[in-house]
Protein backbone atom coordinates (compact mmCIF):
# COMPACT_ATOMS: atom_id res chain seq x y z
CA UNK A 1 0.00 0.00 0.00
CA UNK A 2 2.80 2.43 0.92
CA UNK A 3 4.43 1.80 -2.48
CA UNK A 4 1.25 2.92 -4.23
CA UNK A 5 1.04 6.06 -2.05
CA UNK A 6 4.63 7.01 -2.96
CA UNK A 7 4.01 6.40 -6.67
CA UNK A 8 0.86 8.53 -6.57
CA UNK A 9 2.73 11.29 -4.74
CA UNK A 10 5.48 11.20 -7.36
CA UNK A 11 2.96 11.35 -10.21
CA UNK A 12 0.74 14.07 -8.72
CA UNK A 13 3.72 16.17 -7.62
CA UNK A 14 5.32 15.97 -11.07
CA UNK A 15 2.07 16.97 -12.78
CA UNK A 16 1.58 19.96 -10.44
CA UNK A 17 5.16 21.18 -11.02
CA UNK A 18 4.79 20.90 -14.81
CA UNK A 19 1.24 22.28 -15.11
CA UNK A 20 1.53 25.05 -12.52
CA UNK A 21 5.05 25.89 -13.76
CA UNK A 22 6.38 25.93 -10.21
CA UNK A 23 9.99 26.98 -9.68
CA UNK A 24 12.38 27.23 -6.77
CA UNK A 25 15.73 29.07 -6.67
CA UNK A 26 15.74 29.50 -10.45
CA UNK A 27 15.55 25.75 -11.11
CA UNK A 28 13.99 24.48 -14.32
CA UNK A 29 10.79 22.45 -14.16
CA UNK A 30 12.55 19.25 -15.22
CA UNK A 31 15.09 19.76 -12.45
CA UNK A 32 12.27 20.34 -9.97
CA UNK A 33 10.56 17.11 -11.05
CA UNK A 34 13.83 15.16 -10.66
CA UNK A 35 14.46 16.64 -7.19
CA UNK A 36 10.86 15.95 -6.12
CA UNK A 37 10.94 12.30 -7.20
CA UNK A 38 14.43 11.63 -5.84
CA UNK A 39 13.49 13.29 -2.55
CA UNK A 40 10.40 11.12 -2.17
CA UNK A 41 12.33 7.93 -2.91
CA UNK A 42 15.03 8.94 -0.43
CA UNK A 43 12.46 9.69 2.30
CA UNK A 44 10.72 6.40 1.56
CA UNK A 45 14.05 4.64 1.85
CA UNK A 46 14.56 6.22 5.28
CA UNK A 47 11.01 5.25 6.27
CA UNK A 48 11.56 1.60 5.26
CA UNK A 49 14.87 1.62 7.06
CA UNK A 50 13.21 2.74 10.30
CA UNK A 51 10.51 0.08 9.95
CA UNK A 52 13.11 -2.64 9.44
CA UNK A 53 14.85 -1.59 12.64
CA UNK A 54 18.39 -1.47 11.22
CA UNK A 55 20.89 1.35 11.65
CA UNK A 56 22.66 0.93 8.30
CA UNK A 57 20.83 3.98 7.00
CA UNK A 58 23.06 6.09 9.21
CA UNK A 59 26.03 5.22 6.99
CA UNK A 60 24.93 7.14 3.86
CA UNK A 61 23.62 9.90 6.14
CA UNK A 62 27.08 10.21 7.69
CA UNK A 63 28.74 10.42 4.27
CA UNK A 64 26.21 13.05 3.22
CA UNK A 65 26.99 14.99 6.39
CA UNK A 66 30.70 15.01 5.54
CA UNK A 67 29.98 16.19 2.01
CA UNK A 68 27.51 18.86 3.14
CA UNK A 69 29.93 20.23 5.73
CA UNK A 70 32.72 20.48 3.16
CA UNK A 71 30.40 22.03 0.56
CA UNK A 72 28.95 24.54 3.03
CA UNK A 73 32.41 25.52 4.26
CA UNK A 74 33.88 26.11 0.79
CA UNK A 75 32.14 25.42 -2.53
CA UNK A 76 35.25 26.04 -4.62
CA UNK A 77 37.05 22.75 -3.95
CA UNK A 78 37.42 19.71 -6.19
CA UNK A 79 37.28 17.39 -3.17
CA UNK A 80 33.56 18.23 -2.88
CA UNK A 81 32.99 16.25 -6.07
CA UNK A 82 34.84 13.25 -4.63
CA UNK A 83 32.88 13.40 -1.36
CA UNK A 84 29.58 13.69 -3.25
CA UNK A 85 30.41 10.70 -5.47
CA UNK A 86 31.39 8.62 -2.42
CA UNK A 87 28.05 9.52 -0.81
CA UNK A 88 26.12 8.54 -3.97
CA UNK A 89 28.02 5.23 -4.20
CA UNK A 90 27.30 4.39 -0.54
CA UNK A 91 23.67 5.44 -0.99
CA UNK A 92 23.24 3.10 -3.98
CA UNK A 93 24.86 0.32 -1.97
CA UNK A 94 22.38 0.89 0.83
CA UNK A 95 19.52 1.09 -1.69
CA UNK A 96 20.62 -2.28 -3.10
CA UNK A 97 20.56 -3.75 0.43
CA UNK A 98 17.13 -2.28 1.26
CA UNK A 99 15.70 -3.49 -2.07
CA UNK A 100 16.44 -7.03 -0.98
CA UNK A 101 15.32 -6.88 2.67
CA UNK A 102 12.34 -4.46 2.45
CA UNK A 103 10.14 -6.43 0.04
CA UNK A 104 9.09 -3.22 -1.70
CA UNK A 105 8.08 -3.75 -5.35
CA UNK A 106 8.98 -0.10 -6.03
CA UNK A 107 12.54 -0.72 -4.85
CA UNK A 108 12.65 -3.98 -6.81
CA UNK A 109 11.59 -2.17 -9.98
CA UNK A 110 14.10 0.65 -9.53
CA UNK A 111 16.85 -1.85 -8.74
CA UNK A 112 16.13 -3.87 -11.90
CA UNK A 113 16.21 -0.68 -13.99
CA UNK A 114 19.49 0.35 -12.36
CA UNK A 115 21.09 -3.06 -12.94
CA UNK A 116 19.96 -3.06 -16.58
CA UNK A 117 21.52 0.39 -17.06
CA UNK A 118 24.77 -0.72 -15.42
CA UNK A 119 24.81 -3.86 -17.57
CA UNK A 120 24.45 -1.81 -20.75
CA UNK A 121 27.18 0.60 -19.61
CA UNK A 122 29.52 -2.26 -18.69
CA UNK A 123 29.07 -4.03 -22.02
CA UNK A 124 28.72 -1.15 -24.47
CA UNK A 125 29.37 2.04 -22.50
CA UNK A 126 32.72 2.84 -24.14
CA UNK A 127 31.34 2.20 -27.64
CA UNK A 128 28.34 4.44 -26.94
CA UNK A 129 30.68 7.13 -25.61
CA UNK A 130 32.92 6.94 -28.70
CA UNK A 131 29.91 7.28 -31.01
CA UNK A 132 28.61 10.24 -29.02
CA UNK A 133 32.01 12.00 -29.01
CA UNK A 134 32.53 11.61 -32.75
CA UNK A 135 28.98 12.82 -33.48
CA UNK A 136 29.49 15.78 -31.18
CA UNK A 137 32.77 16.66 -32.93
CA UNK A 138 31.00 16.77 -36.29
CA UNK A 139 28.32 19.10 -34.88
CA UNK A 140 30.88 21.42 -33.26
CA UNK A 141 32.95 21.57 -36.47
CA UNK A 142 29.85 22.59 -38.43
CA UNK A 143 28.72 25.29 -36.00
CA UNK A 144 32.03 26.57 -34.58
CA UNK A 145 35.51 27.37 -35.88
CA UNK A 146 37.77 24.48 -36.85
CA UNK A 147 40.65 24.67 -34.40
CA UNK A 148 42.49 22.33 -32.06
CA UNK A 149 40.48 23.40 -29.01
CA UNK A 150 37.26 22.27 -30.71
CA UNK A 151 38.62 18.78 -31.49
CA UNK A 152 39.03 17.65 -27.88
CA UNK A 153 36.02 15.32 -28.11
CA UNK A 154 37.54 13.70 -31.22
CA UNK A 155 40.93 13.30 -29.50
CA UNK A 156 39.21 11.74 -26.50
CA UNK A 157 37.30 9.34 -28.81
CA UNK A 158 40.57 8.27 -30.48
CA UNK A 159 42.14 7.69 -27.04
CA UNK A 160 39.22 5.43 -26.03
CA UNK A 161 39.51 3.49 -29.31
CA UNK A 162 43.21 2.90 -28.61
CA UNK A 163 42.33 1.78 -25.08
CA UNK A 164 39.78 -0.72 -26.45
CA UNK A 165 42.40 -2.08 -28.87
CA UNK A 166 44.96 -2.47 -26.07
CA UNK A 167 42.44 -4.20 -23.81
CA UNK A 168 41.45 -6.56 -26.64
CA UNK A 169 45.10 -7.48 -27.21
CA UNK A 170 45.59 -8.12 -23.48
CA UNK A 171 42.42 -10.25 -23.17
CA UNK A 172 43.25 -12.34 -26.23
CA UNK A 173 46.84 -12.83 -24.95
CA UNK A 174 48.31 -12.22 -28.38
CA UNK A 175 51.50 -10.86 -26.83
CA UNK A 176 53.78 -12.34 -24.12
CA UNK A 177 52.68 -11.95 -20.49
CA UNK A 178 55.35 -9.39 -19.69
CA UNK A 179 54.08 -7.16 -22.51
CA UNK A 180 50.51 -7.53 -21.25
CA UNK A 181 51.70 -6.45 -17.79
CA UNK A 182 53.42 -3.45 -19.34
CA UNK A 183 50.27 -2.46 -21.21
CA UNK A 184 48.29 -2.52 -17.95
CA UNK A 185 49.27 1.10 -17.39
CA UNK A 186 46.81 2.26 -20.08
CA UNK A 187 43.52 1.14 -18.43
CA UNK A 188 44.89 2.05 -14.98
CA UNK A 189 45.63 5.63 -16.06
CA UNK A 190 42.26 5.83 -17.82
CA UNK A 191 40.46 4.70 -14.65
CA UNK A 192 42.37 7.23 -12.52
CA UNK A 193 41.59 10.19 -14.76
CA UNK A 194 38.01 8.97 -15.26
CA UNK A 195 37.50 9.11 -11.48
CA UNK A 196 39.04 12.58 -11.33
CA UNK A 197 36.87 13.68 -14.27
CA UNK A 198 33.71 12.39 -12.57
CA UNK A 199 34.67 14.32 -9.43
CA UNK A 200 35.17 17.44 -11.56
CA UNK A 201 31.90 16.89 -13.43
CA UNK A 202 29.96 16.36 -10.20
CA UNK A 203 31.29 19.46 -8.46
CA UNK A 204 30.78 21.52 -11.64
CA UNK A 205 27.16 20.32 -11.76
CA UNK A 206 26.61 21.11 -8.09
CA UNK A 207 28.16 24.54 -8.55
CA UNK A 208 25.40 25.38 -11.04
CA UNK A 209 22.97 25.41 -8.10
CA UNK A 210 24.86 28.26 -6.49
CA UNK A 211 22.43 31.18 -6.18
CA UNK A 212 24.06 34.11 -4.37
CA UNK A 213 21.96 36.27 -2.08
CA UNK A 214 20.73 39.57 -3.58
CA UNK A 215 22.98 41.63 -1.30
CA UNK A 216 25.99 42.08 -3.60
CA UNK A 217 28.01 45.26 -4.04
CA UNK A 218 29.66 44.17 -7.29
CA UNK A 219 29.22 41.67 -10.10
CA UNK A 220 32.50 40.91 -11.88
CA UNK A 221 32.07 39.91 -15.53
CA UNK A 222 34.96 37.82 -16.85
CA UNK A 223 36.22 38.88 -20.26
CA UNK A 224 36.72 36.80 -23.40
CA UNK A 225 38.04 37.34 -26.92
CA UNK A 226 36.46 40.09 -29.06
CA UNK A 227 35.09 39.90 -32.59
CA UNK A 228 36.97 42.08 -35.09
CA UNK A 229 39.03 43.27 -32.15
CA UNK A 230 36.28 45.55 -30.78
CA UNK A 231 32.91 43.77 -30.47
CA UNK A 232 31.79 41.31 -27.80
CA UNK A 233 31.14 37.77 -29.03
CA UNK A 234 27.80 36.02 -28.43
CA UNK A 235 29.50 34.00 -25.66
CA UNK A 236 30.75 37.14 -23.91
CA UNK A 237 27.39 38.85 -24.41
CA UNK A 238 25.74 35.96 -22.54
CA UNK A 239 28.01 36.59 -19.56
CA UNK A 240 27.17 40.31 -19.52
CA UNK A 241 23.45 39.60 -19.91
CA UNK A 242 23.60 37.20 -16.96
CA UNK A 243 25.27 39.85 -14.80
CA UNK A 244 22.77 42.53 -15.87
CA UNK A 245 19.89 40.16 -15.11
CA UNK A 246 21.22 39.55 -11.60
CA UNK A 247 21.72 43.27 -10.97
CA UNK A 248 18.14 44.03 -12.03
CA UNK A 249 16.68 41.16 -9.98
CA UNK A 250 18.62 42.26 -6.90
CA UNK A 251 17.41 45.85 -7.33
CA UNK A 252 13.81 44.63 -7.65
CA UNK A 253 14.01 42.36 -4.60
CA UNK A 254 16.06 44.37 -2.13
CA UNK A 255 16.44 47.84 -3.63
CA UNK A 256 20.21 47.54 -3.44
CA UNK A 257 22.21 48.53 -6.53
CA UNK A 258 25.20 46.42 -7.54
CA UNK A 259 27.83 47.79 -9.90
CA UNK A 260 29.17 45.84 -12.88
CA UNK A 261 32.90 45.25 -13.04
CA UNK A 262 34.01 44.61 -16.62
CA UNK A 263 37.25 42.66 -16.34
CA UNK A 264 39.49 42.09 -19.37
CA UNK A 265 42.63 43.57 -20.88
CA UNK A 266 43.58 44.30 -24.47
CA UNK A 267 45.06 41.51 -26.55
CA UNK A 268 47.68 42.00 -29.24
CA UNK A 269 45.04 41.56 -31.95
CA UNK A 270 42.39 43.72 -30.29
CA UNK A 271 41.66 47.41 -31.02
CA UNK A 272 40.22 48.09 -27.55
CA UNK A 273 40.33 46.36 -24.19
CA UNK A 274 37.76 43.69 -23.47
CA UNK A 275 36.59 45.82 -20.53
CA UNK A 276 35.83 48.76 -22.85
CA UNK A 277 33.97 46.59 -25.37
CA UNK A 278 31.98 45.00 -22.54
CA UNK A 279 31.13 48.43 -21.15
CA UNK A 280 29.90 49.57 -24.56
CA UNK A 281 27.67 46.51 -24.80
CA UNK A 282 26.25 47.10 -21.30
CA UNK A 283 25.53 50.74 -22.19
CA UNK A 284 23.59 49.55 -25.23
CA UNK A 285 21.50 47.44 -22.86
CA UNK A 286 20.46 50.47 -20.83
CA UNK A 287 23.03 50.36 -18.02
CA UNK A 288 24.18 53.78 -16.78
CA UNK A 289 27.91 54.65 -17.12
CA UNK A 290 28.10 55.32 -13.38
CA UNK A 291 27.09 51.70 -12.70
CA UNK A 292 30.09 50.27 -14.59
CA UNK A 293 33.68 49.84 -13.43
CA UNK A 294 36.45 48.88 -15.88
CA UNK A 295 39.37 46.58 -15.02
CA UNK A 296 41.48 46.57 -18.19
CA UNK A 297 44.78 44.95 -17.20
CA UNK A 298 43.95 41.25 -16.90
CA UNK A 299 44.88 38.68 -19.53
CA UNK A 300 43.96 35.47 -17.66
CA UNK A 301 41.12 34.32 -15.40
CA UNK A 302 43.42 34.47 -12.38
CA UNK A 303 44.31 38.06 -13.25
CA UNK A 304 40.60 38.84 -13.69
CA UNK A 305 40.15 37.90 -10.03
CA UNK A 306 43.40 39.39 -8.73
CA UNK A 307 43.17 42.78 -10.44
CA UNK A 308 39.43 43.12 -9.85
CA UNK A 309 39.98 42.47 -6.14
CA UNK A 310 42.73 45.10 -5.98
CA UNK A 311 40.61 47.69 -7.80
CA UNK A 312 37.51 47.07 -5.68
CA UNK A 313 39.49 47.25 -2.43
CA UNK A 314 40.65 50.74 -3.43
CA UNK A 315 37.12 51.86 -4.41
CA UNK A 316 35.33 50.27 -1.43
CA UNK A 317 38.04 51.17 1.04
CA UNK A 318 38.45 47.61 2.37
CA UNK A 319 38.10 43.96 1.42
CA UNK A 320 34.72 43.65 3.15
CA UNK A 321 32.70 44.15 -0.03
CA UNK A 322 30.32 41.50 -1.28
CA UNK A 323 30.91 40.32 -4.84
CA UNK A 324 30.10 37.55 -7.28
CA UNK A 325 31.41 36.88 -10.78
CA UNK A 326 29.63 35.97 -14.01
CA UNK A 327 30.86 33.65 -16.73
CA UNK A 328 29.54 30.77 -18.84
CA UNK A 329 28.14 27.83 -16.86
CA UNK A 330 30.92 25.42 -17.87
CA UNK A 331 33.59 27.90 -16.75
CA UNK A 332 32.39 29.12 -13.37
CA UNK A 333 33.83 26.31 -11.21
CA UNK A 334 37.37 26.72 -12.54
CA UNK A 335 36.94 30.49 -12.28
CA UNK A 336 35.94 29.89 -8.65
CA UNK A 337 39.21 28.04 -8.09
CA UNK A 338 41.10 31.07 -9.41
CA UNK A 339 39.02 33.40 -7.23
CA UNK A 340 39.98 31.32 -4.22
CA UNK A 341 43.65 31.38 -5.29
CA UNK A 342 43.45 35.19 -5.57
CA UNK A 343 41.88 35.37 -2.08
CA UNK A 344 38.71 36.88 -3.56
CA UNK A 345 35.64 35.86 -1.58
CA UNK A 346 33.31 35.42 -4.55
CA UNK A 347 31.31 32.63 -6.11
CA UNK A 348 29.98 32.50 -9.64
CA UNK A 349 26.77 32.58 -11.61
CA UNK A 350 26.75 30.94 -15.03
CA UNK A 351 25.10 31.91 -18.27
CA UNK A 352 23.71 29.24 -20.58
CA UNK A 353 25.86 27.61 -23.24
CA UNK A 354 24.70 25.74 -26.34
CA UNK A 355 24.30 22.08 -25.35
CA UNK A 356 26.31 20.80 -28.32
CA UNK A 357 29.31 22.81 -27.11
CA UNK A 358 29.25 21.55 -23.49
CA UNK A 359 31.15 18.23 -23.96
CA UNK A 360 34.06 19.98 -25.63
CA UNK A 361 33.93 22.86 -23.15
CA UNK A 362 33.94 20.61 -20.09
CA UNK A 363 36.86 18.59 -21.48
CA UNK A 364 38.76 21.84 -21.97
CA UNK A 365 37.95 22.93 -18.42
CA UNK A 366 38.97 19.52 -17.06
CA UNK A 367 42.36 19.68 -18.76
CA UNK A 368 42.86 23.18 -17.37
CA UNK A 369 41.99 22.00 -13.83
CA UNK A 370 44.40 19.05 -14.20
CA UNK A 371 47.17 21.48 -15.23
CA UNK A 372 46.41 23.63 -12.18
CA UNK A 373 47.48 20.64 -10.07
CA UNK A 374 49.77 19.02 -12.63
CA UNK A 375 52.49 17.91 -10.22
CA UNK A 376 50.06 15.85 -8.15
CA UNK A 377 48.47 14.17 -11.19
CA UNK A 378 51.77 13.61 -13.00
CA UNK A 379 53.19 11.90 -9.90
CA UNK A 380 50.22 9.49 -9.83
CA UNK A 381 50.61 8.90 -13.59
CA UNK A 382 54.31 8.13 -13.30
CA UNK A 383 53.69 5.83 -10.31
CA UNK A 384 51.14 3.85 -12.36
CA UNK A 385 53.57 3.57 -15.28
CA UNK A 386 56.40 2.63 -12.93
CA UNK A 387 54.30 -0.11 -11.31
CA UNK A 388 53.41 -1.51 -14.76
CA UNK A 389 57.09 -1.55 -15.76
CA UNK A 390 57.92 -3.34 -12.50
CA UNK A 391 55.24 -5.98 -13.17
CA UNK A 392 56.57 -6.44 -16.69
CA UNK A 393 60.12 -6.98 -15.40
CA UNK A 394 58.92 -9.48 -12.81
CA UNK A 395 57.03 -11.42 -15.50
CA UNK A 396 60.00 -11.28 -17.88
CA UNK A 397 62.82 -12.28 -15.56
CA UNK A 398 61.23 -14.15 -12.64
CA UNK A 399 57.94 -15.71 -13.74
CA UNK A 400 59.00 -16.75 -17.25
Amino acid sequence: MSDIVVLLAMLVGSIIILVKKLSWRQLKRKQMVAIWNFGLIFLYLVYKSVLSGNAWGLVPCAFFGVFFYSWHKEKRRLINGLLFNIFVTVLFGYFFYMSIVSGSFLFYFLLIMLLLFLAVMASAGLYILVLFLITNTVIVMKKESRNLANTLTLIFAIAIILLIIIETIVVLKVLPNWVNSLLAFAPAIFIYYFIVFMDFLSVSFLYQFNHPKPIQDYVIVLGAGLLDGERVSPLLAQRIDKAISFVKEQKAKTGKKAKLVMSGGQGADEKVSEAEAMKNYALSQGIEPSEIIEENRSTTTFENMKFSKEKLEKIFGSSDFKAIFASNNYHIFRAGLYARAADLNANGIGSKTAKYFLPNAFLREFIAVILMHKIRHFIVTFLIIGFSVLLALVNLFLVN
